[in-house]
């Protein structure tokens, strides 16, 4: 039971964090729909490689944090600005992005859908901070300890979770493409809502830590 709670934190966490249609997730979905599923299921294996390495970076940095609660402080305050930044950039600045057209994918090898998967997910530079905010928060309500053997099963939550988010865009995007168009051209606000909730929670936090 103690690993259950790591275990589905980080699963719950990693499914929050992809569901929304990205650059990832929509690749893994056309390469299904153009090349086949072994291909798809390749270019997954490769993201997920490089995700484990960053949730585990991320929560190990988020430990060093954790020993130093006038840092975990700071980084409340900066991340309520920058949240509520990004609320109002989305909600009232940003335009709506229009759905593209769909774009063939020529037909490659599993090795490089497998590179592929690595690259574009290495170029996501959002699972670090977010993971690092993720386990200081779950930290600070005693619902995650930074020990090797939480850690490790945290981290192979979050790669389950980013798992079967992917493979459901695999298997199920014929199906839910229509729903996903309306996702994207309603993405800011969605983002938005999302970063808002996150820049009240944080706003939450930081009241409680000089007044509670």
């Amino acid at each position: 039971m103690v690993y259950l709670t790591p275990l589905l934190s980080g699963f719950i966490a990693a499914a929050i964090g992809i569901i929304p249609p990205g650059l990832i997730n929509m690749t893994a979905a056309k390469i299904n729909l153009k090349e086949g599923k072994k291909n798809a299921m390749w270019f997954v294996i490769g993201a997920l490689l490089v995700i484990f390495f960053q949730v585990y970076v991320a929560v190990l940095f988020a430990r060093v944090i954790d020993n130093r609660p006038d840092v975990v402080t700071l980084l409340r305050e900066v991340g309520f600005v920058i949240f509520s930044i990004l609320t109002i950039y989305f909600l009232f600045i940003a335009k709506d992005p229009k759905t593209k057209k769909k774009s063939k994918i020529k037909k490659s090898s599993k090795k490089s859908r497998f590179f592929l998967g690595m690259l574009l997910s290495g170029l996501n530079f959002f699972p670090i901070p977010y993971y690092v905010v993720v386990s200081v928060t779950l930290a600070s309500y005693s619902l995650f300890v930074f020990e090797n053997s939480i850690i490790f099963t945290f981290v192979l939550g979050s790669v389950l979770g980013s798992f079967v988010v992917l493979y459901s865009y695999i298997a199920f995007f014929g199906r839910i493409e229509k729903k996903t168009d309306y996702l994207m051209r309603n993405m800011n606000t969605i983002i938005g809502s999302i970063t808002g909730l996150v820049a009240i929670a944080t706003l939450f936090n930081i009241l409680n830590y000089y007044f509670g």
